[in-house]
């Protein structure tokens, strides 16, 4: 890798101008400013897919977007041949639109110059699938790429991704940017015991039912809000209030105004733990009392019992959310913002990635 100059990256990613059905949008926008703050060029590729056409747009003066037509891949031919020469060339997972094709064809553009990368935000979903489907046409690639990095997912995703071959695996974990999350004052319309925020997904929602509905239908004197995309005609307790998707200049808001926040994690991340969502972060940085579900790895983050509160069930989110005082619920969101900022922004990550990506300055 050149010295002296940032690097040129290329991102073939699922979408970087809209945060609308894509869950993905946070920790992109994370990852990239913060690269772009230390003097890398980024121009970022995504497909021109109708559900992520956006109610509103996640500004990013900070990379070049590309949104190519998706009805055949003449498009993408043209952003390949914009992107060869680039000192580094990404692939994101679930890009939406040709994946499969994609993944082969970026590996065309390794050369001496140019190193290509797999960025997995799914990788313990992708692992399940690559074990269950041994021909699936990923699995034959992943030696082929330089290096793996994934959202998360610990030694279990790093050794999965090493027994199928790949060169190097490392977790590049999502983190806060404090200049997007941080403390707001309240607004009585986010005014709740407990709030979750969080589109509806397949692998999400069962556990959103049994820690979320179920610590509702315990404490049915105690007002809920649920936010989030989806969730229009699921079934919920008569003090859970519905607010649909919450734009993002209002999570802070949101996060904020709740006594207590939940995060929820999805089945496949829960399973292999060590895989915080980007919306963890998101409300240690907003001053959230955060309540977790309990997964392994959780204190590599945040410290349950002095910065955040895990719970095993809904029986566990109940008693947490009768049971912190005040004063408690103070002291934890604070504990939770302190730690993040000391040791979790992307910041931190971008210098990480620089790192894997061998790039001195």
């Amino acid at each position: 890798m050149r010295r002296g100059h940032g690097l040129r990256i290329a991102f073939f990613g699922a979408s970087l101008a809209s945060a609308w059905w894509n869950g993905a949008a946070m920790y992109y926008c994370g990852i990239l400013r913060a690269l772009h703050a230390r003097g890398h060029r980024i121009t970022f590729y995504e497909p021109d897919l109708a559900g992520r056409r956006p109610r509103e747009r996640v500004p990013a003066p900070w990379a070049r977007v590309v949104v190519y037509p998706v009805e055949d891949t003449s498009g993408l031919e043209r952003c390949l041949d914009e992107a060869r020469g680039a000192d580094v060339v990404v692939k994101a997972s679930a890009v939406g639109a040709h994946d499969a094709w994609l993944d082969a064809r970026v590996l065309e553009l390794r050369s001496g110059r140019t190193q290509v990368v797999y960025w997995d935000l799914d990788a313990p979903v992708t692992l399940e699938r690559l074990l269950r489907e041994p021909e699936a046409p990923l699995r034959a690639l992943v030696p082929r790429y330089d290096r793996i990095l994934t959202q998360g997912g610990g030694d279990r995703v790093v050794l999965a991704y090493r027994d199928l071959g790949a060169r190097d695996c490392v977790p590049v974990y999502g983190a806060v940017d404090p200049d997007v999350h941080f403390p707001v004052s309240p607004e009585p319309r986010f005014d709740c015991a407990l709030a979750f925020l969080d589109d509806r997904l397949p692998d999400l929602e069962r556990r959103v039912e049994s820690f979320f509905l179920r610590a509702a239908k315990l404490l049915p004197d105690m007002p809920f809000l649920l936010g989030g995309e989806g969730w229009e005609d699921r079934p919920r307790p008569a003090n859970v209030r519905y607010v649909g998707h919450v734009a993002p200049g209002e999570h802070n808001v949101m996060r904020g105004t709740a006594r207590t926040v939940l995060d929820v994690s999805r089945e496949g991340m829960a399973r292999f733990g060590y895989s915080p969502a980007s919306h963890l972060f998101a409300a240690a940085g907003a001053g959230a009392c955060l309540i977790t579900d309990g997964w392994e790895g959780i204190e590599l983050f945040l410290e349950p019992g002095r910065e955040c509160m895990a719970a095993r069930d809904g029986l566990e989110v109940a008693e947490a959310v009768v049971c912190l005082t005040d004063a408690g619920v103070r002291e934890l969101g604070q504990a939770a913002r302190r730690r993040v900022l000391a040791e979790h922004t992307y910041a931190h990550r971008a210098v990480q990635v620089e790192a894997l990506l061998g790039h001195r300055g």
